[in-house]
């Protein structure tokens, strides 16, 4: 996971935009061997147990998705406010189609 403001200030200033009308998703290459994932659901979303909840359902989401995640990107994925209501295959359809337009994501599809 992304954690230091380094990190997200670096997807910032050099990475690469993909949006839809749920989730935004940053990415920008790194040297590392690893992909690494930051999550920001920003107080539009609600109180801490819809941020929370919004939060489990894109790390499950990514968690379906590592067999065919491609090595060495930083992604950042922030959520919309209409991410709330959205069903879990809507918002792995959404996110899988994001990541694989942004190159981090090939092969297998989720179902």
């Amino acid at each position: 996971m992304l954690s230091s403001p380094e990190d997200f200030a670096a997807l910032q200033g050099q990475g690469s935009v993909r949006s839809n009308p749920l989730l935004v998703v940053r990415v920008r290459r790194n040297d590392l061997e690893e992909t690494r994932f930051g999550l920001s659901t920003g107080r539009k979303l609600g109180g801490a147990v819809v941020r929370n909840r919004v939060r489990r359902r894109i790390r499950e989401a990514l968690r379906v998705m590592a067999p065919s995640f491609q090595p060495g990107w930083d992604v950042l994925i922030i959520a919309r406010p209409p991410v709330i209501g959205a069903e879990y295959q809507t918002l792995a359809g959404t996110l899988e189609n994001l990541l694989r337009r942004g190159g981090v994501l090939e092969g297998r599809t989720v179902t």
